[in-house]
């Protein structure tokens, strides 16, 4: 069964109960206030689980185009991938955990047809937050799962919260047995031996976690989550996902392009082009900050490979077309923008090349002074600068160093690489850190506050102005939006005077459903038009701002304290940012 086909029994499965199909959030989220990536289905869907009404009803179904980077330097194994797709089903504050887990069971065992000798489970086992969960494990059994393979398991395995603030609650997994030879007498779904891989995860969502520990959300919801290419995977009996329908036909076509064989390259390559090509879909550019600065590393490293490979770098388009050909069924859109994608890639690769010119000048450099001091060697550091300064690859450092007769110090640059990706790890956790989950007060207010500069900004600079990302804290705000020129002390002063003039006004925020298209014509702005449902909620704010939004926000814009500019920089290319805080 190809990709495609699951995806549409998955969504043709839960519309038939009663669900309505919504559209994929873009990766790169509207209004999202903490998260570089829409890294799950839930994430555009906070306001709602919060208890905000959704215009399309209780019972929700899409798939959602997801991209987590806390694993980039993992990606080459026979599992990780950055872009991945995610199948949800969502109850707000409709049906709960019996409904939910026999919609889960038919699906696998009477769509799919998965034999339910293939199928184990695992619940929350209880502690001092919240009780053990029984209620799941009798409706496993009473589905058909019988007891010894449902298995019970701490807050590790079996609590999902987004960030460390949120709404959160146990949920239960569903588990896929491969067929391997258990790892030991004790061998179960906690393993990571193989034997066991998860396959779906029901979140039961009925708690919020801050500072002060776990409450009750006003209403009890099912966040899932079911990723389609480790289906895809396991239902065509493959060993991994780059076996696929989704990824074969790039891999052949690298393997015939290549020079020296090595499959981790293809995978990279492969990978990170698919993953490219989405972010910049959806309107990512390189940069070197944030999600620019992702999909920089993303694309670099790719072309590193394909040097690894003996490719000629030129050939980065011919892959494209193949890639765009393998996923167009899927994401139709990736076809109509096929050439702007090209273009972006091809531009990186070219300032990507250079790059690494300037880093051979600096080689040799590191050669010549190895060679003076009579140590034939290159230290790890020197290593490490060309790879992080210049993109580099050490691999690369290696190979020219042995063709003059000198090594390199592994072992340091080792050492110090090691270091680098737990500090990137530590950042891009700390990206994540108290994020749309952690809708707080002062989220709240900020939240409602880029609505307001967004006006402002449209009023100081023009209607070319629009928002280009957001990102939100307890303690401040940052708003993406274009404009060509760096902002003058004048205009920023003007625009910081007219949202603290609203917020005076004490203006009523109010919210209205409508169909899209008359929410267009009612002037709303909003990005990623197409990427929203049949109906939607329209946000005002007096007469001064009109969005297409999904919340939360204040009442009154009274409330919001006094706003202030702190700093005006440049994000990417036409692209602006501002940091401001509410005091």
């Amino acid at each position: 069964m190809k990709a495609i086909e699951i995806r549409n029994k998955y969504l043709k499965f839960f519309e038939s109960h009663g669900h309505k199909i919504i559209p994929s959030a873009p990766v790169i989220p509207e209004n999202d206030p903490s998260v570089l990536f829409t890294t799950a289905g839930m994430h555009p869907l906070v306001p709602y689980l919060l208890g905000e009404k959704h215009p399309e009803g209780t019972r929700l179904t899409d798939f959602q185009k997801c991209v987590r980077t806390v694993d980039i330097d993992e990606v080459g194994d026979n599992r990780h991938l950055t872009y991945f797709e995610m199948l949800g089903n969502w109850s707000l504050g409709d049906y709960f955990k019996e409904e939910s887990i026999q919609m889960s069971f038919d699906f696998l065992t009477k769509e799919l047809e998965i034999p339910v000798e293939k199928l184990s489970v695992t619940c929350f086992a209880g502690d001092e937050d919240a009780p053990k969960d029984e209620v799941s494990y009798e409706c496993w059994k009473k589905a058909g799962i019988p007891e010894e393979r449902i298995y019970f398991f701490g807050k590790d395995d079996n609590w999902w919260i987004a960030g460390e603030e949120g709404p959160c609650g146990p949920d239960t997994e569903m588990f896929y047995d491969t067929g391997k030879e258990p790892c030991s007498e004790n061998c179960n779904p906690s393993c990571s031996c193989g034997k066991y891989v998860e396959i779906w995860n029901n979140v039961f969502m009925e708690y919020f976690k801050d500072k002060n520990g776990y409450s009750k959300l006003k209403q009890k919801n099912v966040d899932t989550g079911l990723g389609l290419e480790r289906m895809t995977m396991l239902l065509q009996g493959k060993k991994t996902p780059y076996e696929i329908e989704i990824f074969a036909p790039v891999m052949e076509e690298l393997e015939k392009m290549q020079k020296v064989d090595d499959i981790q390259s293809r995978r990279i390559i492969a990978e990170h082009i698919r993953s490219s090509m989405m972010i910049i879909n959806d309107g990512g550019v390189p940069s070197n900050v944030d999600r620019g600065y992702i999909l920089r590393r993303l694309l670099r490293r790719a072309i590193r490979h394909m040097n690894k490979l003996g490719i000629d770098l030129n050939e980065i388009s011919h892959i494209i077309d193949v890639s765009v050909n393998a996923l167009k069924e899927m994401y139709p859109e990736l076809l109509e923008n096929k050439e702007n994608i090209k273009k972006v890639i091809i531009e990186e690769k070219d300032k990507f090349v250079r790059t690494l010119q300037n880093g051979e000048k600096e080689f040799e450099k590191a050669v010549k002074k190895a060679k003076q001091s009579g140590k034939n060697v290159i230290d790890g550091n020197i290593v490490f600068n060309l790879y992080e300064t210049y993109g580099f690859p050490a691999e690369m450092t290696e190979e020219l160093a042995k063709e003059q007769g000198i090594e390199v110090d592994n072992k340091e640059f080792d050492k110090l690489f090691k270091e680098h990706q737990e500090k990137s790890r530590l950042g891009s956790d700390q990206k994540f850190k108290g994020g749309l989950a952690a809708t707080g007060d002062m989220e709240v207010k900020y939240h409602t506050a880029t609505h307001l500069l967004n006006a402002a900004l449209k009023m100081v600079l023009g209607e070319h102005v629009h928002q280009k990302g957001s990102n939100i804290t307890s303690e401040r705000m940052r708003f993406d939006f274009s404009h060509p020129a760096k902002m003058t002390e004048e205009e920023k002063q003007k625009v910081e005077d007219m949202v603290n003039n609203w917020i005076e006004q004490d203006m009523e925020v109010t919210f209205k459903e409508m169909p899209k298209e008359d929410a267009i014509k009612s002037g709303a702005e909003c990005m990623f038009i197409e990427k929203y449902p049949d109906i939607v909620t329209v946000y005002s704010i007096g007469e001064v701002s009109k969005e297409l939004c999904g919340g939360p926000h204040v009442t009154n814009t009274g409330k919001l304290g006094r706003f202030k500019i702190k700093k005006e920089e440049a994000s990417s290319a036409g692209v602006r940012r501002i940091k401001a805080i509410l005091e």
